[in-house]
């Protein structure tokens, strides 16, 4: 028995046997699955997915994007959700009873959102506002588990996208002092500084010290970042744009704001996976981009786009390991076993957790 089947044993593995299916029988028959299905079949696929699995979906786009997609599609029964967990949790949020969400692999986690787990957000809370008192508003990425949503909601907080984050924090600091910001260090302090908050008015707080990582009295800090990252987008470097500069000066480098500040400081321009979409869509032809971003994504937008010149930022960058999942084995194993009336990996949020995730989620919408 594997390490993996002692610790998650609830979890229902693929057979092994799905691997040597040839790739072309695979495409086969998950295309035939989706013919029979026809409406109550939804396959949403995250930009960061394999192309394997990204031709089979029905809507594409980054995760909150999809749930809603999804929540407006009531006629499927069965959405068969191409990311990762926290991913397939939003979209069972905010889809009906009689949907069931269901994630390939389970095992497509997110080591982002695993930063933050509820038991170490309670007790941050309980320590901050013995310092500070009721002048925290909670904020979470919507790239975090059901459960900090939920404790956000609560709190009479909301959720954020790398798109309306912006928003988002102005809405807060309108209502509280200063905000906690889940999970993503790094998307907190660059929308922060670009909403004019100076550094030296944020600080980290480490769930494993349980503590902020400052100097300054908490009362003179404003924007409470969570110590959490994106393992992916942590590799993009300065050094790599300078290279990048110093091989061709008309290279435009474009990154994601979940890298770190300087690395976005530095880029030429920064934006959500949308906007990275958009810019380079918009762009002309001859048109020269070094991408900080997810591999899988890169390699697309680089295919779609033939007439432009389209690199990573990190020539050595491997795609999501998480993302990467979910492959075309799992997602013709996840349908066969729909096919059979047994289905494996249906993402449920217990009531109570979804009611106040619902909350948080839902106030975002109401303030962007």
């Amino acid at each position: 028995m594997s390490i993996f089947n002692e610790l998650m044993p609830q979890y229902q593995l693929m057979p092994d046997a799905y691997r040597s299916i040839p790739e072309a029988e695979m495409e086969r028959r998950v295309w035939e699955i989706k013919r029979r299905y026809g409406d109550e079949l939804l396959i949403p696929g995250h930009h960061y997915q394999r192309d394997e699995v990204i031709q089979f979906a029905d809507v594409t786009g980054d995760s909150l994007e999809l749930a809603r997609l999804a929540s407006l599609n009531t006629k499927a029964r069965h959405i068969v959700f191409c990311g990762v967990h926290f991913m397939a949790e939003t979209c069972d949020i905010l889809t009906e009873e009689h949907q069931h969400v269901i994630l390939p692999d389970q095992r497509a986690g997110c080591s982002m959102a695993d930063m933050a787990n509820i038991v170490q957000t309670e007790e941050a809370w309980r320590l901050l506002t013995e310092q500070v008192g009721d002048t925290i508003l909670p904020l979470t990425y919507v790239n975090s588990t059901a459960e900090i949503k939920a404790f956000v909601g609560r709190h009479g907080g909301a959720t954020v996208t790398s798109s309306n984050a912006r928003q988002v924090i102005e809405w807060a600091l309108r209502q509280r002092k200063r905000i906690l910001f889940l999970p993503d260090q790094h998307l907190g302090r660059n929308t922060a500084y670009q909403l004019g908050i100076p550094l030296d008015e944020m600080a980290v707080w480490d769930p494993y010290a349980q503590r902020l990582l400052t100097d300054k009295d908490p009362e003179q800090i404003r924007i409470i970042l969570w110590k959490g990252h994106c393992s992916v987008h942590e590799k993009f470097t300065t050094a790599q744009i300078t290279e990048m500069k110093r091989q061709d000066p008309e290279i435009r480098v474009i990154v994601h704001p979940e890298c770190t500040h300087d690395v976005v400081i530095a880029a030429d321009d920064a934006g959500s996976t949308k906007y990275i979409i958009d810019r380079i869509k918009e762009a002309p032809a001859g048109t020269k981009w070094a991408v900080g971003t997810e591999m899988n994504l890169v390699r697309r937008l680089a295919a779609q786009h033939p007439d432009q010149q389209i690199v990573s930022l990190n020539p050595d960058m491997c795609p999501c390991l998480t993302m990467n999942r979910i492959d075309l084995p799992h997602l013709l194993w996840s349908l066969e076993c729909i096919d059979r009336g047994e289905p494996s990996g249906i993402i449920k949020v217990p009531a109570n957790i979804a009611q106040d995730a619902k909350a948080a989620l839902e106030r975002m919408f109401e303030h962007v």
